[in-house]
């Protein structure tokens, strides 16, 4: 049987990162631990969203769009036994992303590759910058 008590050398200092951790000023959703982990990036044209979704099925994903926001709902399930360390969560988990420019719904595209949910938002052609010619008088 392995026991590990490393968590318990620095306990008072857990509890002072635990109150530091809450008293920040940042949305749920920027906060460390949430699940599942993601990245968030853009180019000219697209937002992309990246989550690291390992052992979760397709069929236990639900992604949806709406005017300003993009939620993802799943289940992680959990292998039933007994545990001496469990660092990766399981249950219900829902993530949702503050879009803050308008989204081309026709476009958008989602894939699960090797664990990870590849999501392409392409922005609306609206946001999408326009170079404008100069004439000279």
């Amino acid at each position: 049987m392995v026991i590990d008590f490393s968590t318990f050398y620095d306990l008072p200092g857990g509890f002072q990162r635990l109150f530091d951790e809450f008293s920040r000023p940042l949305a749920i959703s920027q906060r460390r631990g949430t699940y599942p982990p993601l990245n968030i990036s853009e180019d000219e044209g697209h937002i992309y969203v990246d989550v690291s979704l390992p052992g979760v099925e397709m069929s236990e994903i639900e992604l949806s769009l709406t005017e300003k926001t993009l939620t993802l709902k799943g289940e992680r399930k959990m292998e039933k036994g007994s545990y001496y360390r469990q660092e990766r969560p399981g249950g219900f988990f829902q993530r949702i992303i503050n879009l803050n420019l308008p989204i081309d719904r026709e476009g958008v595209k989602a894939r699960l590759v090797h664990g990870v949910l590849e999501v392409s938002l392409p922005k609306a052609e609206v946001v999408t910058p326009k170079s404008i010619s100069i004439e000279s008088a």
